[in-house]
Formats: structure tokens, sequence, C-alpha cells
């Protein structure tokens, strides 16, 4: 059996699914539901001085009849106070000491808050703290949240001040709300950081009520930019994740990955790109707890397979092949390959071929029926036809023998830079 424990930045739990800062994690009760159902960790709802929250606060993005496929909120930080939330996080961590439990703060960008509220959290034995720098909206409109996270000079400095005055190991939430998210990663490993979590949910109008012209959700007639986040922001999220994992400067830092995860693939391909653990919390929120039953069976089944006995085996596995676009090999071929018994006959890969890409799939009649085919000549792999086929594995894109060695843009002939330098 594959063993999934893991022991980040020294919190150790008995698998890498944590459930992450949100309303799944906001009380008592939801924790201790969420620990007999099996999660290996959770991070408190973002616990500081108790807020107003609005009704009306979720929106969702319905696509191609997947429920939920986006899903936005404009909920803030715990309304509930401070002395409520430590004393119930004391309890819980006491009742499941085997299980990680990280309390997500923030407070006001001044040192002595900062200082105050972590001696509050190391009473309650809390094996670490999580810095809330991602949220975008109304905590950013009152200088916290993203309002931190988008300037690095914040982020090391609020980090620093968090190491000064805990022996507790801190993670940095960061936004994907800025152009480059290496540059606060790195201001948080400056800052001394044990460990960075990514992405906090992304900056959004989610839709428009057309009857009453305004941005959903609706609260009483007007709306206003939330968080986004679930399965659609997921690609967002790996990239940034590997951004970081293949990054010097943030090197020795933890990586806890955030967004999109539905199921053990989804977890095993963010770990596989340099994070160290995950954090769920739309798909929870979608179908319940018990969805971590699912993610456990599936990725120690998985491992089991591939041989691999822990999750270090493989952890990581995908970043020395995550390259700039420049590194990758210019010779390499691919076409198109049609498989004549399981193709219906729709003509969707010839039409969207036809008006959108190469013009590389032919439309034929053979003894009367349609017949489709590739002109492999024409055909530049682009996987286009592949994707838009609706049976899986009729379209299948296989490589060209074309005995060209593996030849980078900065090397390849027909880069204009050579062959300026060919003339001269």
């Amino acid at each position: 059996m594959a063993d999934l424990r893991t022991d980040f930045v020294g919190i150790k739990s008995p698998n890498p699914f944590w459930l992450a800062s949100a309303p799944p994690t906001d009380k008592y009760y939801n924790v201790e539901r969420a620990f007999k159902a099996g999660w290996g960790g959770v991070v408190w709802k973002t616990v500081g001085e108790p807020i107003v929250n609005v009704t009306s606060r979720y929106g969702a993005v319905e696509h191609n009849g997947s429920r939920m496929a986006g899903f936005t909120n404009i909920e803030l930080i715990s309304d509930r106070p401070i002395d409520v939330n430590l004393r119930e996080v004391k309890q819980i961590k006491r009742e499941w000491p085997d299980r990680a439990l990280v309390v997500s703060l923030m407070v006001p960008c001044d040192e002595e808050s900062w200082k105050t509220i972590l001696a509050d959290v190391e009473d309650t034995g809390a094996d670490g703290i999580e810095l809330n720098f991602g949220c975008p909206h109304g905590m950013s409109e009152r200088g916290m949240g993203s309002a931190v996270g988008q300037v690095p000079d914040y982020v090391e400095m609020v980090t620093a001040w968090c190491k000064k005055h805990t022996r507790m190991p801190v993670i940095v939430k960061l936004t994907p709300n800025i152009t480059d998210i290496r540059y606060p990663a790195r201001a948080a490993r400056k800052g001394n950081a044990d460990a960075v979590s990514l992405i906090n949910t992304l900056a959004s109008v989610i839709g428009i009520d057309l009857d009453t012209m305004a941005p959903l959700p609706l609260v009483n007639g007007k709306g206003t930019h939330g968080g986004y986040c679930g399965p659609a922001v997921k690609p967002v999220a790996l990239r940034m994740v590997g951004d970081l994992a293949r990054d010097p400067e943030c090197r020795g830092m933890g990586i806890s990955g955030i967004g999109g995860i539905s199921t053990w693939r989804d977890a095993a391909e963010y770990l596989a790109i340099g994070a160290d653990n995950v954090q769920v919390c739309t798909a929870a929120m979608h179908r319940g707890f018990k969805i971590v039953e699912d993610m456990i069976d599936g990725l120690s089944n998985w491992m089991d397979g591939k041989g691999y006995r822990t999750l270090s085996d493989f952890q990581g596995a995908a970043v020395r092949n995550y390259v700039e676009w420049g590194e990758l090999d210019m010779n390499y071929e691919i076409v198109a390959r049609i498989d004549q018994e399981l193709c219906i006959k729709c003509g969707l890969c010839h039409v969207t071929c036809e008006d959108t890409s190469h013009q590389s799939i032919a439309a034929l009649r053979v003894g009367g029926e349609r017949r489709y085919e590739v002109i492999d000549e024409e055909c530049v792999g682009c996987n286009l036809c592949m994707y838009v086929c609706p049976v899986d594995g009729c379209i299948t894109m296989e490589p060209v023998d074309n005995g060209k060695p593996y030849v980078v843009w900065a090397d390849d002939p027909r880069n204009p830079a050579n062959r300026v330098q060919a003339a001269e």
C-alpha cells in the first residue's frame, strides 16, 4: 500500500488532502465532520477582527451541463469573534492530534496587531499559521488581503514580523491577481516564510443579471466583484505552482497547491508539478466532505500501479519537463490519425479544421457514405481535431519519425536571428 503521510514544513498529516481556509472550515462542527470523513488537515477560515457578511454570497458558472464549473464568493473573513474561533481550534486540535490544523490570519498591517494575535493562536496548540494575503474583495478595500499580497515589500515585511513573533511555521497565501507570482513568493522567502500556498481566488465578475442589470450574486439589486475558484481556475494555479517550483530564488520553501482540485488525479498533477500537499474547497462545497475517500483511494491505487511507495517518489517529477517555449523541440512532429471504426461521421473534425485551423482533414464520399481522412502533408499536429471529437480515442496524434535532431528555437535555422548571422 502506498504511504500517503506528509511532513509539510514540520506539520504532519496522514494524507496530503487538506481543506482550504473557507466556509467549510469555519467552525468546530464542520472541521470535526471533515476529520471524521478522513481529511488529513484543515486551514481554519481566516480569523481577524469580526466583520459583517452580506447575504447572497455565492455565484456559479454552469458549462455544458457541468454545475459549478466555476464558482465565486463575496464572503469575507470569519464573522465570529476571535476568542470563539480560537477556543474551537484548541478543542479540535486536542481531540484530533494526528491531523494538521493551521489557522489563517488577517489583521491590519501593523506589527503590534500581528504580535497580539500570534500569541493567542500559539496558545491553541495549532500546528501553524497561514497569512491571508490573497482575498481579492472586501478586505482588500480595507488595506488587507490582496492589497498586501500585491506589494512584495509588504509581503516581506509582514512575514518577517510573524517569523519574529511566533515559533509556528508560517505559510504565506499568495494572490494570483498579479503579473508575476514569483515576486511576492520571493518576498515571502526573504521574510523567511516556511512555505507558500497558492492560489487564492481570482478577482472576477461571474455574470450579469440582465433583468436587474447588476453583477451576480445580487445583494438587493446590486453586486460586486468576488473571488473566482473551482475547476475553471486549475490551469492558472498549476502554472503558478510550477513557476515557483522551478524558481531558484524560491527554493527551500514548501508549496501547498490550491485551485480546482476535485479528484485524486488533480491532486497528483499538483504534486507532480511541485506542490508538497493540496488544499480543497469548492469540490467539498459541491459534493460534501466524503469526496476525500475517493481521493485517498484513487491516489493510493494509482501510486501502487506506478510502483510509487511514497509521495516523494513522484513529487516534483514534472518540474524538470516544465520549460520555456524556446526550449521546446522545434523538429518534433505529430499528425492526426482517425480510427474509421470508431468514427461516427459527425464531421466536426473537418468543420473545425476547415474553418479555424489548417484545412488538413478531407471530407470524402466512399461507397455513398461520408468519410473523413487526414491530409498528412497539411497536418501541423495542433491537436484541435482530437479535442473536438466527441468519441474518446477516435482521433489520436501519432509522432512522425523524421530523423531530425532535437533543436531549440535559439539554434533553429528558421530563427530569423540565425539567418541574419548566416548572411553576415
